[in-house]
């Protein structure tokens, strides 16, 4: 069963990263074409010679972000399927579609607007060089609070849930979730190395562009997922193939 489960996360996983490139090739890449020409131009007025293209911008823009794109859905798609074998059945009486739907919203949450708010993505031309390994390091070190207070939270939700009831639970454990983060957030140092004159549209439209990317992706996962997920398991009951090993049927 698991899989099963793991090869049709990949599926989908690639599935989302293919709309997920779709999507920033319509909404992101014009943002990252005004933020090149600013750089341009910033370089030109400093006569400063433009940095040498490693990889051409025409490759960047299509096989190179539709590979990057494929490869991260493929792999969270894959990864989002063992949490799944794990989780379900142990999240109450939630079935494949409603659990796949509820851990990609977790993980939306958790890996992308948690650690975005703090340390929100950036065009090109915005952020020293010098500073990559530091902002980095950083933002992983968001992102791995960001898992520890949620995995805390839904642990004091489950609990909560026996003495004082699933919603109050749950409310306790957003509130427990949220004020991790806001103290991690508040003590972390803030980044802004944002050049004075860099347009502040095209800034807004790429960090949009970037956060819509990854809600793409998570939908088309946690949707396209709990529905595969639940026709395997018919499929699986029928035949009696399917047998409860921490996954329960609903």
């Amino acid at each position: 069963m698991v899989r099963g489960l793991l090869i049709r996360g990949m599926l989908v996983g690639l599935a989302a990263g293919i709309v997920a490139f779709g999507f920033a090739k319509i909404f992101g890449e014009p943002s990252i074409d005004l933020a090149i020409a600013f750089e341009a131009k910033m370089y030109a007025a400093m006569n400063m010679p433009d940095e040498p293209e490693l990889v051409s911008r025409s490759v960047q823009s299509t096989i190179g972000l539709l590979t990057g794109a494929v490869l991260y859905g493929t792999a969270f798609g894959g990864l989002f399927a063992l949490v799944f074998a794990y989780a379900y059945g142990r999240m109450g009486s939630l079935g494949p579609r409603a659990t796949s739907a509820l851990l990609a919203l977790i993980a939306f949450v958790t890996l992308v607007v948690v650690p975005d708010l703090k340390y929100p993505a950036n065009p090109p031309s915005v952020g020293h060089p010098d500073t990559i390994g530091f902002r980095t390091t950083w933002y992983f070190m968001m992102i791995v609070i960001s898992v520890a207070g949620m995995t805390l939270a839904l642990s004091a939700r489950k609990t909560l849930a026996t003495r004082h009831g699933a919603w109050n639970a749950a409310i306790v454990g957003g509130i427990l979730f949220i004020v991790i983060i806001a103290l991690a957030q508040f003590f972390m140092p803030s980044i802004d190395e944002i050049p004075a004159d860099f347009p502040a549209a095209t800034l807004w439209n790429f960090r949009i562009a970037a956060l819509g990317i990854q809600l793409v992706m998570w939908t088309v996962l946690g949707l396209g997922f709990g529905l595969l997920a639940e026709r395997l398991m018919i499929a699986s009951n029928r035949t009696g193939s399917y047998q409860a090993s921490g996954l329960t049927t609903r």
